[in-house]
């Protein structure tokens, strides 16, 4: 095989970088166990899961004190990954049950954000929980089997995939890829994208495990995204904007602020570019993109991350979410090869989880570099 085919897809084989800059296998293990049970055990300070009744539970974003499908479906995703059914099973249930429209505009579409007892706060779709939640149960469903509805998670995973390419072809609502350029949008009805919403890594799994008819579509959207990304990231900085038009120059004001400019979704960009390099290594661009973002951070305290714009100038306003910046940057060690990918491996190894009532952000980024950086990302 060539070098550009000796991805994790293709050999089975998955990096520990922890282990490459002289961690042991057991160090390794036992940081994971503990940053999981900080996360998830009931009787922690630090925890972000919540059980609910005999069969559901939640994932809570504890600085607005909701329930989003970003959270819920990153928490699916970590469960399938540390082979955690039943608490998968909650968190799906609970998805299924108060966040899952059958009907309208948004049929098959997820609530974006809720109160933690599953009272909708708002009716629209954010698209990266839609695509996480599709991922997370396909990998549920090789993982563990199909159970009965709703744990026939392969089939939930089609349902939801269906409706992100087809919504609006009977005239009502709107699909969450554009059919022209086979982007992704913002939401199902905006006309630009956010960077860190594409995953072209999950997309080439689509083309394997989507309907027949619509797994052409989703190796064109891997490999559209993929370009998308080139012309996103800045050619110095290698930052990129929260929200990008389709030709990937940041987004124009919006009503709710001016997303122009690197910001917490951005962070995101580092990490998938990172798994997309370790899964399939389809890009060697990626290579060089995650060098020339690890070098701008290079310099920079991670208590003085702040807002940027993309070529690199400091915003007054410091990083919400800065252990989840340094997260991202030290994924982005998967694909780079240059001067800074051991130090930011390292300085994430140094560095613990966040605590306090921003923390859900961050640790969610956190424990999502801690799988991948340790070989625990894994394709199933």
């Amino acid at each position: 095989m060539s070098v550009l085919k000796q991805g994790a897809f293709y050999t089975g084989k998955y990096r520990n970088l922890f282990k490459e800059i002289g961690y042991s296998e057991e160090e390794v293990e036992a940081k994971l166990e503990k940053a999981w049970s900080e996360l998830f055990d009931e009787d922690s300070d630090m925890r972000i899961y919540y059980p609910m009744g005999d069969d559901k539970g939640y994932i809570l974003d504890t600085g607005n004190l909701d329930v989003r499908t970003e959270g819920m479906s990153y928490g699916m995703m970590m469960a399938v990954q540390m082979n955690k059914k039943e608490m998968f099973d909650r968190l799906w249930n609970f998805s299924n049950t108060y966040m899952q429209h059958s009907e309208g505009r948004y049929k098959d579409y997820f609530a974006w954000h809720c109160k933690p007892d599953g009272t909708r706060i708002s009716q629209g779709p954010a698209p990266d929980g839609e695509e996480f939640f599709a991922m997370a149960l396909f990998f549920a469903s090789n993982r563990w089997g199909d159970g009965p509805e709703p744990y026939n998670y392969a089939e939930q995973a089609k349902k939801i995939l269906r409706a992100c390419v087809h919504q609006g072809e009977n005239g009502l609502g709107d699909p969450m890829w554009d059919p022209a350029t086979k982007l992704i949008k913002f939401i199902p009805e905006s006309p630009f994208s956010d960077p860190s919403y594409h995953l072209p890594h999950f997309y080439d799994l689509f083309a394997l495990q989507a309907d027949d008819k619509d797994r052409p579509f989703w190796k064109e959207a891997a490999e559209a995204s993929r370009a998308y990304l080139h012309k996103a990231c800045h050619p110095e900085t290698g930052l990129s904007p929260e929200y990008a038009e389709y030709d990937g120059t940041p987004a124009k004001p919006q009503p709710h602020g001016d997303f122009g400019h690197f910001f917490s979704d951005a962070y995101r960009v580092a990490a998938n570019i990172g798994l997309d390099w370790e899964w399939f290594r389809r890009d060697p661009w990626q290579i060089g993109q995650s060098n020339r973002l690890q070098a701008f951070f290079r310099g920079i305290d991670v208590a003085d991350y702040r807002r940027y714009t993309i070529d690199g100038k400091p915003f007054e306003e410091p990083a919400l979410h800065p252990i989840g910046l340094l997260a991202t940057n030290a994924m982005a060690s998967l694909a780079a090869d240059g001067p800074d990918a051991q130090h930011f491996v390292r300085l994430f190894w140094e560095t613990p989880l966040r605590s306090g009532e921003r923390r859900y952000y961050d640790n969610c980024l956190y424990f999502f570099s801690l799988l991948a950086l340790s070989g625990n990302f894994r394709i199933y």
